[in-house]
């Protein structure tokens, strides 16, 4: 019996073979379409919807009016707005190196071999893991101008009583505190996994080489701990700009504004003073000023590479 010509079969295995290629395409997005669908819905909507919000003058309950950018003109000339964005600058400003600096000491201390060190590494990382909402509940009773813990305490030691989260002059200051407190802890984690990375050969050079505790520090462990603390620069400044929960709970952006940072801002505009499309394009420059976050230290670092590259060449 004589056998079918190669060419005969070619369009059948040709046929076989995307069959099989559709049958696993459709398999394959069986799978993935859950996830992209909850994506979607939960991510990229929204994005889209409070973009085409924040032109619009709606309240989230009566049907919205085209302003085009009325509500960023509005914002430019908004006191509120300027003071929310000057507490989160200022906020920004005393958090991320306080919580790095901090963190870097503390990371050092236990990077020594002591007793209980693993302990005491756990200590310091529980605060970071205590929800906002607790931190925030928890000072709120220990910080009350009346009965609170912090009072009684400066009262048996001769100093008079504090106002503290109802103080505008003290709150911000408080909040910032309270953020060191739990912030630190995730710095210690970075700077302690980093400095395991530090190659020994180099440390144990430079102390035959005579250099003493503090040139070995300044000289061979910081310039290693570079790339983690601009990772941690970049970490705890997004961390810095997105604080809502700990001020909601505690100060609610009083006394006077002096807490109101421009995460709350948002929130206040939008589901307060139910003037969404307000709060929505003040979100948006939010998001603008992130991406400036993470954007321009890229940028400089890939000019740097590249300015590197030609002059090596």
């Amino acid at each position: 019996m004589a056998r079918p010509a190669p060419l005969a079969l070619a369009p059948h295995a040709a046929r076989r073979r995307r069959s099989a290629r559709v049958r696993e395409s459709a398999t394959a997005w069986a799978f993935v379409s859950p996830a992209a669908l909850v994506i979607i819905g939960l991510s990229i909507v929204p994005v889209v919807w409070s973009f085409l919000l924040s032109f619009q003058s709606s309240d989230l309950l009566t049907p919205s009016s085209w302003v085009g950018l009325d509500n960023y003109r509005g914002l430019a000339d908004d006191p509120k707005f300027a003071e929310a964005v000057r507490n989160t600058l200022l906020y920004t400003v005393l958090f991320v190196p306080l919580s790095i600096a901090l963190g870097l000491m503390l990371a050092l201390a236990l990077n020594r071999r002591i007793r209980f060190t693993g302990l005491y590494r756990t200590l310091m990382f529980v605060p970071f893991v205590v929800s906002a909402t607790s931190q925030g509940v928890l000072f709120s009773f220990i910080l009350d101008p009346q009965f609170g813990a912090a009072n009684s305490l400066l009262d048996r030691i001769g100093v008079g009583a504090q106002g503290f989260l109802t103080d505008p002059g003290q709150a911000l200051l408080v909040l910032v505190a309270i953020s060191v407190w739990s912030g630190t802890g995730f710095c210690v984690v970075i700077f302690l996994a980093a400095l395991q990375d530090v190659p020994r050969e180099l440390v144990e050079a430079a102390w035959l080489d005579g250099a003493g505790r503090h040139h070995v520090l300044r000289h061979v462990i910081l310039p290693a701990l570079v790339p983690v603390g601009v990772f941690l620069v970049l970490w705890q400044t997004l961390a810095a700009l997105q604080v809502f929960d700990l001020v909601y709970v505690t100060t609610k952006g009083g006394p006077l504004g002096s807490t109101t940072l421009i995460v709350y801002f948002v929130w206040e505009q939008a589901f307060k003073n139910f003037t969404a499309g307000y709060g929505a394009a003040a979100a948006y420059l939010v998001a603008l000023a992130l991406l400036l976050v993470t954007a321009v230290p890229a940028t400089v670092r890939r000019l740097r590479a590249r300015r590197l590259k030609g002059a090596g060449t």
